[in-house]
């Protein structure tokens, strides 16, 4: 399962999807997280009061993270996360170390109780 994540410090699950210039991207089977890529984005947020959509920054953030079942993050706004589940990507809030809170939302979203021992 690949999982998405907004990291300034590449450790920690620490960052406003919004903020986010760039999303680490783990792989998780065999129990451990690897990092397979690292993509670049347009920040998406435009520190507008009124916080407009953003589509075109939406769609390459989207397009930048296919492929992944889900963007875990320190914070996500409401219209971002729900266009995320549209684009079939599901938006989680996590916080702490990024292996531990991948295998946390692996767990939430496989269902199968491998605890990320597979690829699913």
């Amino acid at each position: 399962m690949r999982i998405a994540v907004a990291s300034k410090s590449g450790a920690e699950v620490d960052q406003h999807f919004g903020h986010a210039e760039r999303f680490l991207i783990y792989d998780c089977a065999d129990g451990s997280p690897r990092r397979i890529d690292e993509v670049s984005v347009e920040k998406y947020c435009s520190f507008d009061p009124d916080h407009p959509f953003r589509e075109r920054q939406f769609e390459a953030i989207v397009a930048a993270l296919h492929g992944c079942r889900a963007v875990l993050t320190a914070m996500i706004g409401e219209l971002p996360a729900r266009e995320m589940k549209k684009a079939g990507i599901e938006p989680l809030v996590a916080e702490g170390p990024i292996d531990q809170a991948i295998l946390k939302a692996h767990d939430q979203l496989c269902g199968c109780g491998c605890k990320g021992k597979k690829s699913c």
